[in-house]
């Protein structure tokens, strides 16, 4: 056996690579596999346009994140119950059978006796009086709070990961449909000018040049086709699902874009410190601190408990050069209380008494740094879509001038009254216009998706 146990040690041993140049053989380590999914890949319908709060809700259903954070706060409820457990008293049934054989002296020798007994009986334990336990059930009872709202957390961020990759996605498919756009106009622009070659008013430099114009709006759509597959990506990611799942979004140009914030940056500060998940985690946190010092102080106090036993004993008992003896069915009970005050035990309890003062000052100090931190949030958050709003509307703006512009030069350029350079020069203008409106709007869009985030509006389905 000793041998068969010292060949399996040094076979499934884990040793180090042979060599810094080679990786390590992983032939061993082939029983560790990931295991499958526990929760089914929604099905999406390829053909359906899927709207935000669709994505949404498939990503809370779906995430694992969402999942982990439920079974923290199921298990953090399951300490509550074991803590409140100890209110009430221990009730138990047991059966005691035994033999015994001793000899006992009699007169002027040793009188061998053999008992064997049965003895089913009830035991009760109670804690009658604890200080203690009022403070480990407000423990408990903080810490299910603090996981409640660190999976209220969780969510807020499930949601603010979907709805980044959805404006990211949407940004995507803009930069293409105006990277489209842009090459439909240079290919416009090279048609006139090829057509004005064939009729002796331009030059072969004026075609060559529209020629690269198109051929550069071609190397742009074929980016954003990319960076648009690898939007779609990111957002299968967020949703829990397979990237290789087809699924449609709406266009950017289809969201109605807000005309103004509805709240000042003072009440978006006031709404956060009132409703932030991370925020009122730290604040249960605390509570669970105060709790553990109230219950370390209480350690100093004396316990009473009661315990008991009541049932019945049948014996049947034999003694040399005596006959045997079968007892009655004998009622037994045994009670008592107990009074117990630790006077010394080391220092332990000015040790733990210590410990949760400081775990208190740590808990309180972690407050008011996640308060100013939601602050400096919520400030930054505000300022940031304050500017994506102004800019949008710039863009908006700058993409309806630049359109005139170049539709303006085109037809000019078609009747001879401007040249080739200025034709070029209104569309690039132009692709910058679309590009900038596409970018603007959605930079406004993920900033205000930023700032509900900052203050938990998300949790609520509410944005500025």
């Amino acid at each position: 056996m000793l041998c068969v146990l010292v060949a399996e040690a040094i076979a499934f041993a884990q040793k180090p690579p042979a060599a810094p140049d080679h990786p390590w053989d992983l032939s061993a380590t082939k029983q560790f596999q990931v295991p499958p999914s526990t929760v089914p890949e929604p099905k999406l319908d390829p053909a359906k346009i899927y709207t935000l709060a669709e994505l949404v809700n498939i990503a809370e259903e779906n995430n694992p994140d969402t999942r982990v954070a439920w079974q923290n706060a199921k298990a953090r409820a399951g300490d509550l119950g074991i803590t409140k457990s100890t209110l009430y008293p221990t009730l138990a049934a047991a059966v005691l059978a035994g033999t015994s054989r001793q000899g006992i002296f009699f007169g002027n020798s040793f009188q061998r006796q053999t008992v064997y007994s049965y003895s089913p009986i009830m035991i009760m334990d109670y804690q009658i009086f604890d200080l203690q336990r009022s403070q480990e059930i407000a423990i408990s009872r903080s810490n299910l709070l603090a996981a409640n709202f660190q999976f209220n957390d969780i969510h807020r961020k499930v949601i603010f990961a979907v709805m980044q990759a959805y404006y990211q996605l949407l940004d995507s498919k803009g930069q293409q449909d105006a990277a489209e756009a842009n090459l439909k106009n240079a290919q416009t622009v090279q048609s006139a000018a090829e057509d004005r070659l064939k009729l002796g008013l331009a030059t072969l430099p004026d075609v060559l040049e529209a020629r690269s114009a198109t051929a550069q709006a071609d190397y742009n759509l074929q980016a954003t086709i990319g960076a648009t597959e690898i939007a779609h990506g990111n957002l299968a990611n967020a949703l829990g699902i397979s990237p290789t799942v087809q699924f449609q979004v709406l266009s950017i140009h289809d969201i109605r874009m807000p005309d103004a914030i509805g709240e000042t940056v003072e009440k978006s500060i006031d709404t956060a410190l009132a409703q932030r998940p991370d925020l009122m985690q730290r604040v249960a946190e605390l509570r669970g601190a105060q709790a553990e010092v109230k219950s370390a102080q209480r350690a100093y106090a004396p316990k009473l408990s009661f315990q008991g036993n009541a049932g019945e004993v049948r014996a049947y008992g034999e003694q040399i050069h005596l006959p045997a003896l079968y007892s009655p069915t004998l009622g037994i009970w045994d009670a008592g209380l107990n009074l117990t005050w630790t006077l010394f035990d080391g220092l332990e309890r000015e040790n733990r008494l210590a410990k949760a003062h400081a775990d208190q000052k740590q808990a309180a100090a972690a407050v008011d740094s996640v308060r100013d931190q939601v602050e400096n949030q919520v400030w930054s958050a505000y300022s940031t879509a304050t500017t994506a709003l102004r800019q949008q509307k710039a863009a908006a703006a700058l993409l309806e001038s630049a359109t005139e512009s170049y539709n303006a030069a085109l037809e000019s350029y078609n009747y001879g009254v401007r040249s080739q350079i200025d034709v070029v020069s209104a569309q690039k203008v132009l692709a910058d216009a679309r590009t900038a409106d596409v970018t603007a709007r959605t930079n406004l869009l993920t900033g205000l998706a930023a700032l509900a985030y900052q203050t938990g509006d998300l949790l609520y389905g509410k944005t500025p």
